[in-house]
């Protein structure tokens, strides 16, 4: 209990200070228009098929934090993209013992603000191609297009594409990956 609690505190001061950092790409308000749009709905309410990536925030206690205030925008790797993992690491990540290599997988995928994908694209053309977008763990990805395409790259050279984008809740927004990024 007090590894999660200390989890959640670094998670929280984590988003205090990205938050306080200049990101003209993010809504750090949350915008009316995307809570009208969503109602009451959290992102925690919003895995829809997504159940490789719920069990995992819930293990974690992230479900509570992505239920809260926000504002947060999650990548969520689909079902199929957590296949893709070679044979047996979900499995390992999974174990009680593996918790906090889990927990930084996850907030590698959690970017303070909403974030939308016209939000990204923008960045990208303003960065002459590529911008770099700080996550919840403390890492940054890259964000570059590939035609229309936008693609996240991991500090490994793993790349996922966006394959869903803008589903806006009242704490942010959710895109859908096809790959999972890991944490340098």
């Amino acid at each position: 209990m007090a590894f999660r609690q200390l989890m959640l505190a670094a998670a929280a001061t984590a988003l205090v200070g990205l938050a306080a950092c200049s990101n003209e790409t993010a809504d750090k308000t949350g915008s009316p228009a995307a809570q009208e749009a969503s109602g009451d709905n959290t992102i925690s309410d919003g895995f829809g098929d997504a159940t490789t990536f719920q069990k995992a925030v819930k293990s974690t206690g992230l479900d509570g934090t992505l239920a809260g205030p926000g504002p947060y925008t999650v990548l969520i790797p689909t079902n199929a993209a957590f296949d893709k993992l070679p044979a047996g690491a979900l499995d390992t990540l999974m174990k009680d013992d593996a918790r906090q290599e889990l927990t930084g997988v996850l907030t590698y995928h959690i970017l303070p603000g909403t974030i939308l994908a016209e939000d990204i694209g923008k960045a990208i053309d303003a960065g002459k191609g590529k911008t770099n977008l700080p996550t919840m763990g403390g890492g940054t990805i890259t964000a570059t297009r590939d035609g229309d395409a936008v693609v996240l790259e991991d500090g490994a050279g793993t790349k996922a594409r966006l394959v869903g984008t803008d589903e806006k809740r009242s704490n942010g927004v959710i895109h859908r990956l096809d790959a999972v990024l890991m944490p340098s």
